[in-house]
């Protein structure tokens, strides 16, 4: 699998490639792309794919259809036993812990709704970039499912109060609150998203893909620390960061007022 493949089609997703940038694509659109159990299986295959692919450097996550996702298949999830709900429940976790574990940045491109573990994988995305009628939501309180996964990234997303609002109500977020809140990052007109989402992939692929993958895996290490341990080990990656061939690369070109020429490998 290589950003150079034109179009890849899996059983519920689309995997495309354009130059250093990869579209995986929700393909369920007839049921708003709910992740069933097959599909985050197969997404989290696709993550796990690019994730060691050298020519990847940002990957963009869409939905087909009239919106993004609206979260778990509730068809699949009825009378279905424990074992089933435990496979479900942690597939989900994976797929989430493999958006922050592959080195490429993982831009979600939101339109329509996203709610329910849709939502959660908006939170979970590194970047997001929603159209202005986009709207999120954790309705599960309202079907006797609160939103327990949900809240992991949410909550880390947007802080305690923001996301308790969300969970407790269930109601739905318009796209300039869920900027306001952090979210996402920017929301722009719906002709617009596409441009938008692909300027800032392209912005991402300026840089060093061994350098933006140090810093993402250091960012996911240190956020949940405490100061003191935080900085810890943040030097220490920096310390040993500097002496890398893009570090000194990136630094002669600064100081020689010159464009980088990224080593390969």
């Amino acid at each position: 699998m290589s950003a150079a493949t034109t179009t890849t089609q899996f059983e519920h997703l689309l995997l495309e490639g354009c130059g250093p940038v990869a579209r995986v694509t929700l393909n369920r659109p007839d049921h708003y792309n709910a992740l069933s159990l097959a599909l985050m299986g197969e997404l989290r295959a696709a993550l796990e794919a690019l994730g060691e692919d050298a020519a990847t450097q940002a990957i963009v996550l869409a939905g087909a259809g009239p919106g993004f996702s609206a979260g778990h298949d509730l068809a699949e999830m009825v009378g279905r036993d424990d074992d089933f709900y435990a496979r479900l429940f942690d597939e989900c976790t994976r797929v989430m812990l493999a958006v922050h574990a592959v080195p490429q940045p993982v831009i979600a491109r939101v339109h329509g709704v996203a709610t329910a573990a849709g939502c959660q994988l908006v939170a979970a995305c590194d970047l997001a970039i929603a159209e202005a009628g986009a709207r999120f939501g954790t309705p599960g309180v309202r079907i006797g499912l609160f939103c327990s996964t949900p809240m992991v990234p949410l909550s880390r997303a947007i802080g305690r109060k923001r996301a308790l609002q969300m969970l407790f109500t269930g109601e739905l977020v318009a796209a300039p609150l869920a900027r306001e809140w952090g979210l996402v990052n920017d929301v722009v007109p719906a002709e617009e998203l596409d441009d938008a989402v692909d300027r800032l992939a392209a912005k991402i692929c300026e840089a060093s893909p061994r350098t933006v993958a140090i810093g993402k895996e250091a960012f996911y290490a240190q956020i949940e620390r405490d100061e003191r341990g935080a900085y810890d080990l943040t030097s220490c990656v920096m310390a040993t960061s500097a002496s890398t061939a893009d570090a000194q690369e990136g630094i002669d070109a600064f100081l020689a007022k010159r464009p980088p020429v990224w080593p390969e490998g």
